[in-house]
């Protein structure tokens, strides 16, 4: 899965920058194409000679050098990943504030290319606040993450933080190539928050969606080498995206159903995860409806059931998933709705688990597929639902 694959090896200012030298001679081993670049701290670890030798070709360190300009844009437009081994705290907490004052830095921004983080530090540094924020954020803009490992560090101490060995890292990168190839050329469809439906030119009736498992699931499509294209509804706040995810935003349950509609016909996948509207006002007022008498009764339709628009012209050779957020009787509905919508598969969340719900930054579902499978999982960050999700749906796909 590495042989001919063109890797960034991206190496920072750490002591673990010395298993750089036998990771980079196991991936040119494997066959992958490997380019060096390194911040100038990095260099006091580590020997650009010795880089330079196993690699075979030049190792970048300078913006400028010798009156030219490195040109890190297609160094990060051409690979097909950036590995950032060892990832210093100093370092990821530049990349997920965006700050640039290297040629890592300069190409980690510039790259269109997925990227992969193996973290080095001491053991507090590991477990400080900020630090966890940061991981937090550079997942959440799609990075795969390599786990640290439990040992020995440089500090004398014995705990968490090492950068995890070459050896363990390799089948980490190869399985990142082969669940990435699977999905290469497919054609997703994913829905992500809310929709709100007006009563008058300033209210509405809307949801606590925040979009958040929709926009994991997009990225982890995009991560694996899928074109995604996202409807997204209100008021969600959008992360940067690969150029591969096409979004369309839209308000409304008819807008979002006209969306998907329009794209269903030429996607492979689609996983609906928006909490669209159930009903909609059937009178829009023109102007703000004024405050006036004890009551004020509203008049509502039920609107068009999207998931199960699509499972009535879905072909064979669609896969479709819906969501299901319940608060009771939850797997009987659950598996109501997967046949009543003629899906492949139905996500089941629920309100009643405080690590479930609108908002939140984890989840806790339970899969249920037409085959009659029923998979439970513990409560993980949404990143790590949408992986789960996604390796479910190759799985049943066999790609």
């Amino acid at each position: 899965m590495i042989s001919g694959k063109k890797i960034i090896l991206a190496i920072t200012g750490s002591i673990a920058a010395y298993k750089s030298i036998i990771l980079l001679r196991l991936l040119t081993k494997a066959g992958a194409d490997v380019q060096v670049v390194m911040t100038p701290a990095a260099a006091d670890f580590v020997s650009p000679l010795t880089l330079s030798t196993l690699s075979g070709q030049p190792v970048h360190m300078d913006l400028f050098k010798d009156g030219s300009w490195s040109n890190h844009v297609m160094l990060g437009r051409s690979a097909d990943l950036l590995l950032v081994a060892p990832a210093s705290c100093n370092t990821l907490a530049k990349m997920a504030h965006g700050i640039c004052d290297n040629l890592v830095l300069a190409t980690y921004l510039s790259a269109t290319c997925p990227v992969m983080l193996a973290p080095a530090m001491d053991e507090d540094m590991w477990h400080h606040p900020a630090t966890k924020h940061n991981i937090e954020q550079l997942q959440a803009f799609g990075h795969a993450l390599i786990p640290v490992e439990h040992g020995s560090l440089a500090s004398g101490l014995v705990g968490e933080g090492r950068m995890a060995e070459p050896e363990t890292m390799l089948p980490y990168i190869e399985a990142f190539f082969a669940s990435q190839s699977r999905l290469i050329g497919k054609r997703i469809l994913v829905t992500a928050g809310p929709t709100y439906e007006p009563l008058d030119p300033v209210r509405f009736i809307g949801n606590h969606s925040s979009g958040k498992m929709g926009l994991a699931l997009t990225q982890e499509f995009a991560k694996r080498g899928a074109t995604v294209s996202l409807v997204l509804g209100p008021d969600v706040q959008l992360p940067s995206l690969p150029s591969t995810v096409q979004v369309t935003k839209v308000t409304t349950a008819d807008q979002m159903y006209q969306a998907c509609m329009s794209q269903f016909s030429e996607v492979d996948i689609a996983v609906m995860a928006a909490a669209v509207a159930d009903y909609t006002p059937v009178v829009v007022a023109e102007e703000k409806i004024k405050k006036a008498g004890s009551e004020l009764l509203i008049e509502l339709r039920k609107t068009k059931d999207i998931l199960k628009a699509m499972g009535q012209v879905k072909k064979s050779n669609q896969y479709l998933v819906g969501f299901a957020l319940e608060t009771t009787n939850e797997e009987e509905y659950a598996k109501g709705k997967l046949v009543a919508k003629n899906a492949d598969m139905i996500v089941l969340n629920s309100l009643n688990d405080p690590a479930a719900g609108f908002g939140k930054d984890t989840n806790k579902v339970t899969i249920f597929d037409r085959e009659g499978g029923v998979q439970s999982f513990p409560a993980k960050s949404k990143i790590d639902v949408a992986k789960d999700i996604i390796d479910l749906i190759q799985q049943k796909l066999d790609v």
